[in-house]
Formats: structure tokens, sequence, C-alpha cells
């Protein structure tokens, strides 16, 4: 850092004044010389490219090949007022905050954000220590913060995960007060400027991609969503559509969300569970897997999470509809499964043309199948599959079927758009309707059926209306209360789109119920595509497994 007198930095630094649109005498303890103050920058009273000197202390630095390439000022006055300086080489040890400085550059703005850049000097005029951070709180401060960008700032409250799709991408986590974010209906597009008040990310001091480490993981190499932050201090500014804050101290993690155990073994129960294995493709390239080594990882990921669920009949979505992936998936569950717990399949005849299917398997040690079809009406892009099973030992039939509903993704220009509740909606209401009309008349002796699947429909939309008003009950959502049921999060915002819905006879029968989350609250880069894929079930998809049990 160059070293400069007080004669030569007011000769060096003159010509940069004389520039300045409102100038002001620097502190004492700074050469004397005019600068402009940050306020002044900040409300665009300045010209862009126009020669500047500005005094500050220094808050957060963040200099380095890896880092932001620069640090941030802020002036000691009232109102607080900060400022990025983009110093990219200068030395990290030159500075430390605390440091009152004199600053000589250009104004201008990167993204909007404005900044000093093509800094002619930096002179440490003292140490003068660190301002006080200014204390907020969501969503009560929300409106402030645009007001605060560049200014060290603290949340008291506990902040919680709400999204970690960014971080092995970007080193960031979305945080949200008080709690993390649900949604039971709508699309991230809808009403979020509301939601937006509850949010701020948590960056890393960065804006490189694909961090090396990933930052912000505990001892067992996760961050979950649902997990907390505590006393959060940092520089806050926006970047990439959002508020976050660059902590200038390591923050501080509970793990408020811990990864859960498998669900109970119920010996007197037959269990049935539903689970979006997320493209189990054979054929590499296309969906799923790019290579061996991801398949390899993608069946050792399903094997545990299916072994862990335990399920008695499983519904199965997004495999590949060909009949080798299902028999491939079939051999990596059984390869290390005791005869009396081994699955086979439900015959499916009329799998559609769409690239992944619906499928069912099954223990014959613990349920006999009985009969099984599939309704080929058009509406369904993915047949549905229902096969009639009775319980080892009993007499009472009950039929599982297995479906997939249009997801919310590839929207039309026209017709069938969001329009509050994703795209494809009306065509989702459709395939519910026709569910509900081909149960009823393909019912086998007035036997309960539970529909297992992915409806790609929040809790709160018009298909799951349409269940509930045919008399099915959410399951997970009866035996959860008072917990919000969700098996999936998207943009941040936990909602359940998987289900087991079971009508009165069924529900009743129930033992108990849940949702394994084993891959929803987990961040992708753990997944089996991922760049650090996890041991064990722990992101095998990216949807939770619901299961029940019922007293057959």
């Amino acid at each position: 850092m160059p070293a400069s007198n007080g004669i030569a930095w007011l000769v060096s630094v003159l010509l940069w004044a004389t520039a300045s649109f409102a100038a002001s005498p620097v502190a004492a303890d700074c050469p004397p010389t005019l600068v402009t103050p940050i306020p002044e920058l900040r409300a665009g009273r300045v010209a862009e490219g126009e020669s500047v000197t500005v005094e500050g202390i220094v808050t957060g630095v963040f200099l380095g090949p890896e880092r932001l390439g620069g640090f941030f000022v802020q002036h000691d006055a009232l109102p607080p007022a900060g400022l990025f300086v983009y110093a990219p080489s200068l030395a990290p040890q030159s500075l430390r905050p605390g440091d009152r400085v004199l600053i000589a550059g250009r104004f201008d703005r990167f993204r909007g954000r404005p900044q000093l850049s093509r800094i002619n000097d930096v002179h440490v005029c003292t140490h003068a220590g660190l301002p006080d951070p200014v204390v907020l709180r969501l969503p009560g401060d929300a409106a402030r913060l645009a007001s605060l960008h560049g200014v060290k700032v603290r949340f008291e409250q506990p902040l919680t995960v709400t999204g970690n799709y960014e971080l092995g991408r970007y080193g960031s986590l979305h945080l949200s007060a008080p709690g993390r974010l649900y949604r039971k209906s709508g699309t991230a597009g809808n009403g979020s400027r509301a939601r937006q008040a509850h949010r701020i990310v948590l960056d890393d001091g960065s804006y490189r991609a694909n961090p090396r480490p990933v930052p912000y993981l505990g001892a067992n190499g996760t961050r979950r969503a649902g997990d907390q932050v505590e006393g959060l201090t940092g520089i806050l500014t926006r970047a990439f559509g959002a508020h976050r804050v660059h902590p200038t101290r390591a923050p501080m993690f509970v793990e408020a969300n811990p990864r859960p155990a498998p669900p109970n073994a119920n010996t007197d129960s037959i269990r049935v569970a539903t689970l979006n294995v997320e493209n189990y493709f054979l054929t590499l390239g296309q969906r799923g897997a790019e290579n061996r080594a991801q398949r390899n990882r993608q069946r050792r990921k399903l094997a545990a999470a299916i072994h862990g669920i335990d399920a008695d009949v499983l519904s199965l979505l997004e495999v590949e509809n060909r009949e080798p992936a299902l028999r491939d998936l079939l051999r990596t569950l059984n390869r290390d499964l005791p005869a009396a717990l081994r699955y086979q399949a439900v015959p499916h005849r009329r799998t559609g043309t769409d690239a992944i299917r619906n499928a069912l398997v099954y223990r014959p040690a613990r349920v006999r199948l009985l009969d099984a079809a599939t309704d080929p009406d058009p509406v369904h892009n993915r047949p549905p599959l229902l096969a009639w099973f009775t319980a080892r030992g009993g007499s009472a039939a009950f039929g599982v079927v297995a479906v997939h509903f249009k997801a919310k993704a590839g929207c039309p220009e026209t017709g069938d758009i969001d329009l509050g509740q994703g795209c494809w909606n009306r065509l989702r209401g459709q395939q519910a309707r026709r569910l509900v009309d081909w149960l009823d008349r393909i019912r086998r002796d007035g036997a309960p059926v539970l529909v297992a699947g992915d409806l790609n429909a929040y809790a709160g939309e018009d298909p799951m209306a349409t269940f509930l008003r045919a008399g099915k009950t959410n399951l997970a959502a009866t035996h959860l209360l008072p917990e919000r049921p969700y098996t999936y999060v998207f943009q941040g915002e936990a909602g359940q789109l998987d289900y087991l819905l079971a009508e009165e006879d069924l529900a009743k029968r129930v033992a108990a119920a849940g949702i394994w989350h084993i891959n929803a609250d987990e961040p992708p880069f753990l997944g089996f595509a991922g760049r650090q894929p996890a041991r064990g079930p722990w992101r095998s998809s990216d949807h939770d497994p619901v299961w029940a049990d019922l007293r057959l």
C-alpha cells in the first residue's frame, strides 16, 4: 500500500478533490484535503467517471483473488452510509477493519451498485475502530434495506436457512425470518413481494462460481434448510436481484433441523410409500445420470433411501420409460435384501409415450398382488398404474395407484399458462377429475384406494381440492400436525407436492404416517450428479418420500 506523508498526499489528491461535486474537510487525523461525502455518491449527485476523494472507516475487507477484490468503507456520521471500493491489486494485509482511510479514485457503478474503482491511492490515516452495526429485524426492517447498502449491519434475531440451492454453485444461502418460508399455493412469482420482506441472502464475500471449499458446512458436510444462523453480522449490499450480507465474522450456525432417522419399523402394519426418483435413467446422458459414475452413485443413493423407507408397497416416479431401467433398479434394491424383503414390479403394459413412467413395486412376502390396471385416457401424459393387494394372512383388498401429474415447468405462451398456480394447472385439474372418476368406476367390490404419487400441485391448489371433495385425506398432513408437511423446496419455499391420499375408511386404519426429509432440505451439490455427493440416502432425489403404515 502506498505510504504518503501529509504533503505528498495533499499534492496527489488536490486535483481529485477539486472535481468532487460537494467537498468537505476530512477528520483531524487525516492529511488536510477536501473529500466527497459518501452520501453524495450514494445519492447519485456525482457523475459516473468523475474523480473523487473519499474518507471513511474500513468496515469489511474482501481482498484477494477469490474474494470480492475490494473493501467497504463507511462514514462515521449519521445516518450511516457505506461504499464499496474495488481495488483488486491491493494486498489483503494492507488494510484491516477499523482503519480510517482516504481513497482517491473514480466513481462508477457496477451492475447498478455505486463504487470506487481505478484507485489512485489509499492512505491509512489512523486506526479509528469499527462503528457499531445497524441492528435489523425481518420483516419489519425490510423497507430500510435499500438505504443501508454498503453499511455494516447485524441481525440479532435467529435467521433460518430457507434455501440452499445456490450453496455449492455460488456459496450463498437464503435466510428468512421468522422461521423458514412455506408454500401452500401459487408460483414463486405470485405474492413474492410480501415474502421478499422475510428474506436475506448470506453470501460468502465472493461472487465466484463453484467455491472450493463449499462454505458454511457443518461437521457432517451439509447445511440443511431449517438450520439457523444467530447474530449474523456483515456488510449489507444488493446484487443479482437480492439483498445480501457479506459476513465480517464467521456466522454462528445452529443445526435446528438435523438429519432424521428412518421411520420406525412396524411389523403389525403394511407400509405404503411414494418416492420421486429424479429421473432414474439407464440410458446415459438423457435426463438422469450423465456417466457411469453418476449412475452408480444414483443406484447406491436410491438403494439406501428405499431400504430406509422399508415399504411393502412403493410407488416410484420418474423411472425411464424402458423396461430395462426398472429391472435394473429392482436388481439394485434386491441385491442386499433377504428373500423375505425383496421386491417385484407390478406389470405395467401401457406406460405411455412420455420419457418417464410410473411404477409400483411390492414385497410378495408381505402382500399378495390380486390384479392391476392402467388408465389409458390421453389426459394422462404418464398413465396411472393401479394395483389391488391383500395383506398376507388377511382377506381385505386395498388398492394403490401410482400417479405423476403434469409438472409446472415448460410453460406455454398461450392457453394453460400460469394464472397463480403454475402453468398446466388446468391440465392437472383435468387429470385429478379423470383419476377420481376412473377409480370410482374400476373400484373392486368397494375396496379403498390409496393415491400415491407426485401431483405437482401444492396443498392449496385446484387438483388437491378435487381430491378433498372426493373424500380423500392427506395422510401426512393429518398425522404430522402441528408440523407443516412439505416434500420439495423451490426458490427457498417448502411445500408439499408428493402425497398419500386415502378415503375415510382407509384413513381410519393408518397407524402412523410421515415424510422422511432426506432430500428436499439437503443442498443439491450432495446429489448423485453434484460435485461432492454425500454417502447414504441424502439427496438421493429432489423430492422427499412419503410413507404410511396401514392396519390391514
